[in-house]
């Protein structure tokens, strides 16, 4: 840390400092709460799908336990052929939300397959669509995350040791200044009285 130079240059820039922090601080908390609400309704969003997805397994083993007969092969029945993500800006920040997604069905041989294979088609596709908007439910949190925890340093940068240092050091000049100008006008007063009385002493 420099060291404060305690002089009217030093108190005139910290004044500006100070001033600076103020202005800026509001814009910054601001920031940060509209941060705190986007990840709050990121967590909220993530819970939703979550709880969407869970039971589908159960909803596979319950309602179809054939699906687990190996002898139907059911390897690439559902596949993502298509998926678009776009970008929301908050803050600065770039956000990923999916704009589109195409999951397709493999075509296969409705003689040739038990009927329940439709059931379990469908639930697949139900469940990597979820999945798929899981992962990026959870790629806006984390980054929400981030951000929050980023700026809320700087806030706290701010509000606990910026602003009260240079308020501080204001204050800390502010004194020194006035003790030095009262010091000043007394020495001044010495000197003043001292020269009052030389022109009296060689008179004598």
């Amino acid at each position: 840390m420099e060291r404060l130079a305690l002089n009217k240059a030093s108190l005139t820039r910290e004044s500006r400092r100070l001033a600076t922090f103020e202005r800026f601080l509001p814009s910054l908390d601001l920031k940060r709460r509209q941060l705190l609400l986007e990840r709050a309704k990121a967590r909220r969003t993530l819970d939703r799908i979550e709880q969407a997805l869970d039971p589908i397994d159960g909803m596979v083993a319950e309602r179809i336990p054939m699906a687990s007969n190996d002898l139907v092969d059911l390897t690439g029945l559902v596949q993502v052929e298509d998926m678009t993500l776009t970008y929301d800006n908050l803050v600065g920040l770039k956000l990923p939300a999916l704009s589109s997604l195409h999951i397709e069905v493999r075509e296969y041989g409705y003689l040739g397959r038990p009927h329940w294979v439709d059931d379990v088609a469908r639930l697949l596709r139900q469940s990597v669509e979820l999945q798929i908007r899981v992962q990026i439910a959870r790629h806006r949190l984390a980054l929400l995350e981030t951000a929050v925890r980023r700026i809320t340093q700087r806030v706290n940068l701010f509000e606990k040791v910026l602003i009260p240092r240079a308020r501080e050091n204001i204050r800390r000049l502010r004194i020194y200044l006035s003790d030095s100008e009262r010091s000043a006008v007394v020495r001044g007063k010495i000197a003043k009285r001292k020269q009052l009385q030389r022109p009296a002493e060689a008179r004598a």
